[in-house]
Parts: C-alpha cells; structure tokens; sequence
C-alpha cells in the first residue's frame, strides 16, 4: 500500500488556475494512479494528486472501463441477439437524387407535379420540377409520394416497451437494450423525430447520435418532475415520510422522475435535467392516468414552484411543458410562464381561449379507447376513461380558438401499442383532413421542437421538404393525402426511410 502523505502533499494543485476540461478529466480517469503514484515524492509536477484524488481517479478509471465494456455490449447485443439493424448496415452514400417523385412538402395541401430532390451531406440541397443529373446514387420514385419523416412529439423512449414493474424494478442494463430495440422499430415505423417528455433517454440518445443503434432523433426531457404523490411519484406507501435531502426512491435514481416539493428543489432538478442535456424541461402540474396515488383532478406544483422551472430552462434559452388535464393545471401552468400543455383533455372553454390569447402550444394525443392502460390496474383505467371522454372536446376546442396544436402518442408498457403509433396518427382524421393531419405530424410539430431555442441538439430545419432542409423522408406506396391510412402499415408501405441523409431502409434496391 501506498505510504500516506504529510498535508503539504496532500493538497492537490493545478498551476494554471483554470477550471478542468475534458482534456483534465480525461487525464483524472487515465492517469490518475499512475501520476500519483509517480509524484508521491514531491510536489513539483503541475497537476498533483492526494490520496483521495487518486482514489477518485481509480474509481473513474474503473467506471470507464465498465462503462466502454456495457457500450460493447449493447453494440453487439443489439445487432447480434436482438436483430437490430446496425447503424452500419444503413448505407453511406453521402449523395442521393430522388427521381420521379410526388412531393408532400409537409405544410401544403396537395402533391407536388414529379419532381427530383438532391440530398447531399444530410441536407436537401435541391429540388426540381425537371430532370436532375448529379454523380449520387440514384432512386427512382416510379411517381410515389415524397414526404417529411414524422414527428412523434409526445414519447417516452425508455418506457415503450417494459411492463411498470420492469421500470421499476427491472435490470437497468436490459431495460437498455429493450429501449434501443423499440429505438430502431420506431425509426422504421417512419418515426425520425421523437420529443421525449419524461425518462432516463440520454444515454440512448447519444448511442443513436453516435451511430451505435438505428433511431430517432431524440429531443429529451430527462427525468420528469413531480410532487410527492403527484403523477410520476411511484413511491409505495411503505416509503413514506420523504426527506427532503434523503435516499431517493427507484425512479429517481434511474432517471425516471424527480420529486420535488419546494421552488429551490424544482430549480434543483431541473438545473439538474438541463445539465445533462434535456432540450425542454417536463413537471407535471396535475393528477395522472399512470400513477396509483395521483387523483386526476388534483393540481399539484404551487404557481412559484412552476415559475422555478420557468426561470431555470428560461436562463438556458429553452422552455417548459406540463402535464396537465384540467382547467386549473392548464391555467396556473400558463401564469407561470409555461409555453406548452400536455394533454389538455379536462380543459374548458376558458382554457382554450387563454391558451389561444397566449399563443400556447398545446400537445395532445388522440386517445379514443382504453387501450393506452390495458397494462395498468382498474382505477388507472377508470381515470384512463375520463381522459378518453374529453378528446372529441379538446379538439373541437382546438379547432374553435384555432390553439397552436402538435401530435404525440404517448405509449407505454407496450410494444403492441407502439406497432399503433401510425394508426394514432391516421385517427385525427376524425377532426382533420388527412393533409392536415400530416401536416402537424411533420411541420407544425417540427415548429414546437424549435422553442428548445440554444437546446435544439438537431439544428436546422425539419418536419419540410424544402431545399436546405434536414434531410429526414419518407418514400411511401400510395397517396397519403387520399388515403392516410398507408401510414398505419409501414412495413409494407414505406419503401425508402432516410434519416439525417442516410438510408436505413430502401426495398427498391432488392
């Protein structure tokens, strides 16, 4: 064992003063040991280390290590035992030309005359009404429709697939590889973009950034914010009383929700969530469908906690969202400086003309059967039916103030659900023309992911086909303006899934 050291050469330096960077980090994980065990000596080296830095740095060193063996893993788990596509298998060619193509351009109502459209370098860099020649792989549309990848804005990646119980207590490492399996399905349902609003998805978004796993992009929320017994506190009455300051509860420490029951801890954790990457921040201001001790007409946060939230995502150029049903949820979540509801099911008439006023966006989901808690218990499912008996009226509210509107599912604990995401999106027609429908799917959605502001990970232009767009498209069988319904069997019907100017599906090359 190492001889301890007197005080003087305990204490750690760094000469120049300056805050670490990754470069001093790296240097922490790789070297710590080894510089300190060459520097016991004496104290003329510019970075020093005391014993408790070297314990930290062994300590790091191990964690990468574990850390580079779970990403192995995972890499090779998903493409080798789960069947996932490897990113690699997506093709590279950094140019393609779509010839003889119908453009559904994402805002208008009707089909472009055949056209061509350039990819190059992620980016539609031109688009065509007369032939286009350009050294770039070639795909001839034979005329079918062209149009933006969709948008899914309300989603829970980490949560698609495990029963509840398995998020709560399931193993974190498959609960890992289950959510990249769904990433990959999801991103060849024809879904490129998905706005996460609650759960532990940073880590998957950055295997998807990096080309670890096939997915989509990911806006995310990171843990979702919540009161004691407010919707996302999963706590059992056996955990109670909570201390302020305590050991945090499963969920917590996984990532799932924060529980927070003052302004300075919701400003707490959600620094924390924006720390770490989250693009929106998510709390939810009332009772919830999912959660056992959350009454769905009670409102929770207190107008100065929200405004916390505010105040925290405002200072990093971003904003926040709620979970809110009701009149009261929806209406203190705007006097708090909120920009976007979720759900919005309960509201009234008033809410509606207050969120119209505002230009409040609003981000609901076409719920229209008990199907969304066919995994949860009897009185889940009986809040789950009131929710149901206010969608025809929150869109006809819509449609009457004319609410800045997006389109999201927000699917859990269920990968049969998740196969339904296209058929949630051809059910607006109830309300929409299949155009309109569409259109919020691609470019209106993609207009709300734009309020992350400085936190937009994706910069640049989606939910278009517009030249110096992202290129995310769609090549689909059929005419979605006459039948929407081509949405709700992907497999079949898209031909072609290009995400960021790679292609991950294409069956016109076989």
């Amino acid at each position: 064992m190492a001889r301890a050291l007197n005080d003087e050469q305990e204490t750690a330096c760094v000469s120049t003063g300056r805050r670490p960077g990754p470069e001093t980090v790296g240097l922490l994980v790789d070297e710590a040991p080894r510089r300190f065990q060459s520097n016991r000596g004496g104290t003329n080296s510019q970075v020093c280390f005391a014993p408790a830095a070297y314990r930290v740095g062994c300590s790091l060193r191990r964690t990468a290590q574990r850390g580079l063996l779970r990403a192995a893993a995972v890499l090779g788990l998903a493409s080798a035992i789960l069947g996932l596509p490897s990113p690699s298998s997506a093709q590279q060619e950094s140019t393609v030309l779509f010839r003889n193509v119908r453009i559904f351009d994402g805002k208008g109502g009707s089909l472009s005359a055949p056209s061509s459209v350039l990819v190059r370098n992620k980016i539609i860099e031109k688009i065509s009404a007369g032939e286009m020649t350009a050294s770039a792989q070639i795909i001839d549309g034979g005329g079918r429709v062209l149009m933006p990848g969709l948008i899914d804005a309300h989603w829970h990646a980490m949560l698609v697939r495990p029963t509840p119980m398995a998020v709560l207590a399931g193993d974190v490492g498959y609960n890992n590889l289950l959510a990249a399996s769904e990433a990959t399905a999801t991103l060849m349902r024809g879904f490129t973009t998905v706005r996460d609003m609650g759960g532990p998805s940073f880590g998957l978004k950055q295997a998807i950034d990096e080309d670890l796993v096939a997915g989509p992009r990911i806006y995310p929320s990171g843990a979702m914010i919540t009161i004691t017994s407010g919707h996302g506190d999963f706590r059992q009455l056996s955990d109670l009383p909570r201390t302020i300051g305590g050991m945090l509860s499963r969920m917590e420490r996984i990532g799932g929700s924060m529980v927070a029951d003052s302004p300075d801890e919701v400003r707490v954790r959600a620094r924390e969530q924006l720390m770490q990457g989250a693009s929106q921040v998510k709390l939810t201001a009332g009772g919830g469908v999912a959660s056992p001790f959350s009454p769905l007409d009670v409102s929770t946060f207190t107008e100065p906690e929200l405004r916390a939230a505010v105040e925290a995502a405002d200072n990093w150029g971003t904003y926040v969202a709620t979970h809110a049903y009701t009149p009261v949820a929806i209406q203190r979540s705007i006097a708090a400086g909120v920009r976007c509801i979720e759900h919005g099911h309960l509201m009234d008439e008033a809410s509606a003309r207050l969120m119209a006023e505002k230009g409040i966006w609003l981000s609901t989901q076409p719920f229209l059967d008990l199907s969304a808690a066919a995994a949860l218990g009897p009185a889940e499912q009986d809040k789950m039916r009131q929710v149901v008996t206010g969608t025809d009226r929150v869109y006809a509210l819509v449609k009457k103030y004319g609410i800045k509107t997006a389109f999201g599912t927000d699917i859990l604990f269920s990968k049969a659900l998740a196969d339904t995401q296209g058929a949630m999106l051809a059910a607006l027609t109830r309300w929409y023309t299949p155009a309109e429908a569409l259109t919020m799917a691609t470019s209106a959605n993609a207009e709300l992911l734009s309020l992350s502001g400085a936190r937009n990970p994706y910069p640049g232009r989606l939910g278009v086909v517009e030249e110096g767009a992202l290129a995310d498209l769609l090549l689909i069988d059929g005419n979605p303006l006459d039948n929407i319904r081509v949405v709700e069997d992907p497999a079949k019907n898209f031909v072609v899934i290009m995400k960021n100017g790679r292609i991950y599906k294409n069956t016109l090359a076989h």
